[in-house]
């Protein structure tokens, strides 16, 4: 994924070296130095023998014991490699020194950024939310501690709008953090100057407190009546929860998280794209949208970068997929998602291609996360036995994802539509520039708009329609 959406805490110059001491100054025996990022900049020293060969299933028994994670609750958190220019989930196996001494060779794999950005970029080793942690299981936990930190990486991604919101849901969160970070029973004085003190960007998203967002405030007239109208919100919102039931902190943690989850991107991990913008013209041909991609146990997620909504959201049971390699130079690699839409009022599938170096991931990614989405325990036991060997491929990194209860629908089962509504978590096929018809997964062609059979072997069920007649020529939807 790109610098500018990486929900990241900018950290002080002196911590810059250190982001760079696993790659640097560790040695295959004496015992080294470590530190250890989380999601809000605070970090972890850690004394580690034999560094450069320590696995992640090592640093992870000591970093538990320097935060006190109960070991009912060590899976909820994993070791990520982060820096503006990707982000990677590793597995139990890998060692993180090795890794950075790959870290160039990655971001030519899987990035566009230039061979300065890339010669300049350096990794950090940062302690953060498993994507594969059951959210259900989130709200079990009684550790304020784990709370905390699940409560400070979700809070990030809030507020850096990786997670877009609606006003609804960014005042009530807004106001929750304000509560977890203040305290409850704050007299209006006092609460107007924190807020005042701290800016509305401490508890709102950028998009909304900077007033880049469209919505609820888009209309106020001036910087001074729109900041007066959040921060009016906000207070009441906060005063609403101080007045609503219990207020102590574990309490107002799950609250948060519970709030988070009906995002269907929490937990999602994330990667950079872009997709074609509809033709409306011949000086907007060939122009391309930038996106961004999440995916998780729940489904897949493209976003606006810039507009900061939700362009397509489907779960598995709702899509075929497939990657693309570049078959020539400069071309580009393609996450192929198919999922059904309509033309004209009739049924057809439609095809929506993400151009990505990343979409190699994103498709093993999505691949694992049908397998461990399977309505079989066996296949779920076997799969989770198996991470280590599925996931990104050999000793590639893994990229994330996340379990939830909801199964969705029965393989087999028919995939459902898809409608525009005003919510940034709602799709908006009609603004994606998609391929409509497709032939037996032979190659694309224009059909008579009749159901068409699925263009990828790789489905999460079984199509139930059948195969059209073939006709010449492209359409582009």
């Amino acid at each position: 994924m790109e610098g500018d959406d990486r929900g990241l805490s900018s950290e002080p110059q002196d911590h810059l070296s250190q982001r760079g001491s696993i790659a640097s100054s560790a040695t295959l025996t004496r015992a080294q130095d470590v530190v250890i990022y989380l999601v809000d900049d605070y970090s972890v020293p850690l004394t580690v023998e034999g560094l450069g060969v320590v696995s992640v299933q090592e640093l992870g028994r000591s970093v538990r014991d320097e935060l006190r994670i109960p070991d009912a609750a060590q899976d909820a958190f994993a070791f990520w490699l982060c820096s503006p220019l990707l982000e990677l989930q590793l597995k139990s196996r890998h060692q993180p020194y090795k890794l950075c001494r790959q870290w160039q060779d990655l971001l030519y794999r899987f990035t566009e950024a230039s061979a300065e950005d890339i010669s300049q970029d350096e990794p950090c080793l940062q302690y953060r939310r498993n994507v594969f942690y059951p959210k259900t299981k989130e709200l079990l936990m009684e550790d304020e501690g784990v709370l905390t930190l699940l409560y400070k990486e979700a809070r990030g991604n809030i507020l850096s709008d990786r997670y877009p919101c609606d006003p609804d849901h960014w005042t009530s969160l807004g106001a929750l953090s304000l509560a977890l970070e203040e305290g409850v029973g704050l007299d209006n004085q006092t609460l107007a100057a924190v807020v005042k003190e701290k800016k509305l960007v401490s508890f709102l998203p950028a998009s909304v407190a900077y007033g880049c967002s469209g919505g609820l405030f888009s209309t106020l007239r001036g910087r001074g009546g729109r900041q007066a109208a959040l921060e009016h919100k906000l207070l009441e919102e906060y005063r609403k929860i101080c007045s609503s039931g219990p207020s102590d902190t574990l309490h107002l943690l799950h609250q948060y998280l519970q709030t988070c989850h009906a995002l269907p991107y929490y937990g999602c991990a994330f990667f950079s794209g872009e997709i074609d913008k509809p033709v409306q013209g011949l000086l907007q041909r060939g122009k391309r949208k930038a996106v961004s991609v999440g995916i998780s146990l729940d489904g897949v997620y493209v976003m606006d970068v810039k507009e900061k909504h939700v362009l397509l959201g489907l779960r598995f049971s709702e899509l075929s997929w497939d990657h693309s390699y570049p078959e020539e130079e400069g071309d580009s690699h393609i996450l192929w998602l198919e999922f059904d839409g309509e033309e004209a009022g009739t049924p057809v599938n439609k095809l929506l291609k993400i151009y990505s170096k990343q979409a190699e991931l994103m498709s093993g990614l999505i691949e694992f996360c049908v397998e461990l989405r399977s309505p079989s325990e066996g296949a779920v036991a076997s799969a989770a036995a198996a991470e280590d060997e599925v996931v990104g491929g050999g000793d590639e990194v893994n990229p994330g994802a996340g379990h939830d209860e909801d199964h969705g629908k029965e393989r087999g089962g028919r995939r459902g539509k898809l409608s525009r509504q005003d919510s940034v978590v709602c799709s908006r096929v009609q603004a994606l520039s998609t391929i409509s018809y497709v032939d037996n997964g032979k190659e694309i062609k224009r059909l008579k708009p009749k159901r068409a059979a699925s263009f990828f072997a790789r489905q999460n069920t079984t199509p139930a329609y059948d195969t059209v007649q073939v006709l010449d020529g492209l359409e582009q939807g």
